[in-house]
């Protein structure tokens, strides 16, 4: 039987890119966001470590791997090609099925703060001219396609890019979900382990998806969300 070539090691640099591209230090604001989580902590459906663990992963698997995660693998693809009508056409997806305001507002802040901070970035050796404002990417620069942008520019693998994607999204929820519910940070590792072993599951499914395929059909989030912007207090922006 023949054995299978080992696979080669991501080089030093892409791998650093991708845990920096990961991390929650990152200065576009992902950190103040929970996406849903507050308000359900208000309403109480969220109220202890088992209902936070169970929410993430569902959110992870039923929404992240179907949208998000599915638009990165897509645009990667598109950016490293230069295939700028693609990148539109994905970012105008994005941007019409976010469900709420705040929802779509989060992907745009995000978005821009994120190109903001990756023009500045000579490690990031982007392959798109940020002055082709013709395209509709710049008019409202999503999270998803933004990322992409800059994980196109490694050596990584497809799935290693969206690998760092889930898990920067999973460190910021977990900690969104510490500080509301609250939880202490035991907990808190708890449910990032947790979320870490579903992780490759839900990376897989979604470089799975055709277009066809993907859907943005969250209708606890988008309640949740809903209610969110007008809750009396909050200490998140969704």
């Amino acid at each position: 039987m023949r054995s299978r070539a080992p696979k080669q090691p991501l080089p030093a640099p892409s791998l650093l890119q991708l845990m920096w591209l990961a991390s929650p230090a990152l200065p576009i604001g992902g950190f103040s966001y929970s996406e849903g989580i507050e308000a359900g902590v208000d309403s109480a459906c969220i109220a202890t470590f088992r209902e936070a663990n169970d929410w993430l992963v569902d959110q992870l698997h039923l929404t992240l791997a179907r949208t998000d995660l599915a638009v990165v693998a897509k645009a990667i693809a598109a950016w490293r090609r230069d295939d700028l009508d693609r990148i539109d056409e994905l970012n105008n997806w994005v941007l019409q099925t976010r469900e709420t305001s705040e929802l779509r507002l989060q992907t745009e802040q995000m978005g821009r703060s994120m190109l903001d901070w990756l023009r500045k970035q000579p490690s990031f050796h982007v392959n798109f001219h940020v002055d082709k404002n013709e395209h509709d990417f710049l008019k409202s620069p999503t999270y998803p396609l933004v990322f992409a942008l800059a994980a196109s520019s490694t050596q990584a693998s497809v799935r290693d890019c969206l690998m760092s994607f889930a898990f920067g999204w999973a460190e910021n929820m977990t900690q969104a979900a510490v500080r509301a519910v609250p939880l202490g940070q035991t907990d808190g590792q708890r449910i990032l382990a947790n979320l870490a072993e579903h992780i490759p599951a839900a990376v897989d499914a979604a470089m799975r998806l055709q277009d066809s395929e993907r859907q943005a059909f969250s209708p606890m989030l988008a309640i949740l969300s809903s209610q969110h912007e007008t809750q009396y207090s909050r200490l998140f922006r969704s």
